[in-house]
């Protein structure tokens, strides 16, 4: 079977395509064709070296396919079934721990970047019945995060105001929940026709941050007093802006880091605002069962930029350095 492998010391030019000998599952687990994964921030920085990972680690976190055979013991899953990885393998339920989040696909272990995998039975769940592996590849990561943010943590209901930062999958599968909730929704890009594409999704205010310097203070003003929901993905080139756009008690989950590590916050705001700070690593096979079962009934369907051959996974890394795109970036075996 086909293997991608990441190669010490990193860099797209050392992730290779190799061939490994075809597995089958053992007790307790199922075996797994991928039919697609989706590329992530988290995955870039596995291949690129900036996340060291022992030589020949498979990459990739997320990946939907079908279930082609199982191991003895395994009575909830047969082959045909139609499923999808968890980020956070062992992160069935409850408040995170080391040892829940331990095993995180492509980088802790091996990930989605191959033709078959063997996983226990209770490390993958079902993908939404009206989308394609394509799409479904999409959701264990970024859609994951969105909803934890939103829903989980957030207690998103009707009539709320979110904000949303850039055109990233996480970001667009965000305003695609909201929305389904009934929330208002400001959104912001550096492109005006992404802020056109944002609208046509939904979005009821767009701001272009690149020409609006206080862009923070303009979506409070525009939400009459701040939003109730902020997703920060920039890290240290936005706190500072998602702070400014909150309401008194609203809360902003830090999600991101695309803009940098290191920020400057202005305490007293903090304190004066009662602003909750949620940090986010994605979610647990619960969150992702909710999640699933809320995406069938509105019907989302997950904004695919564009997709890639198996055996194109470097042009794809390179397609994402250049952050043309709008929604996720999909590669398809």
């Amino acid at each position: 079977m086909k293997v991608w492998e990441v190669r010490k010391p990193g860099g797209l030019s050392n992730l290779k395509l190799v061939e490994r000998p075809e597995i089958s599952p053992q007790r307790g687990e199922v075996l797994v064709r991928w039919r697609a994964t989706s590329l992530n921030y988290h995955d870039y920085l596995v291949v690129n070296g900036a996340i060291p990972v022992v030589e020949g680690r498979i990459p990739m976190s997320d990946g939907a396919g079908e279930i082609v055979a199982v191991g003895d013991g395994v009575e909830h899953w047969a082959p045909g079934d139609r499923v999808m990885s968890l980020y956070f393998r062992d992160w069935q339920e409850g408040r995170p721990t080391p040892a829940k989040t331990g095993e995180l696909g492509g980088e802790d272990v091996d990930g989605c970047a191959v033709e078959l995998t063997r996983l226990g039975a209770h490390q993958v769940t079902t993908v939404p019945r009206h989308m394609s592996f394509a799409e479904a590849a999409t959701l264990p990561c970024a859609g994951l995060t969105a909803w934890r943010g939103l829903v989980v943590e957030g207690g998103l209901k009707a009539g709320d105001t979110v904000l949303v930062q850039g055109t990233g999958g996480m970001s667009i599968l965000a305003l695609q929940i909201a929305k389904a909730a009934g929330a208002y929704v400001f959104a912001t890009s550096s492109s005006d026709d992404k802020l056109e594409q944002l609208k046509a999704l939904g979005a009821d205010e767009v701001i272009n941050y690149s020409a609006d310097a206080s862009w923070g203070k303009t979506v409070f003003r525009l939400a009459g007093g701040g939003v109730d929901h902020v997703l920060d993905v920039g890290g240290g080139a936005t706190i500072r802006h998602s702070v400014e756009a909150a309401r008194m008690g609203g809360r902003i989950a830090l999600i991101g880091i695309l803009g940098g590590v290191k920020g400057e916050l202005v305490f007293p705001k903090l304190f004066t605002k009662q602003v909750r700070l949620t940090g986010l690593s994605v979610g647990s096979a619960e969150m992702q069962k909710e999640m699933v079962a809320a995406m069938e009934t509105a019907k989302i369907r997950p904004v695919i930029d564009r997709a890639f051959a198996f055996d194109e996974l470097v042009e794809a890394f390179r397609y994402q350095e250049s952050g043309a795109q709008f929604g996720k970036i999909v590669v398809e075996h």
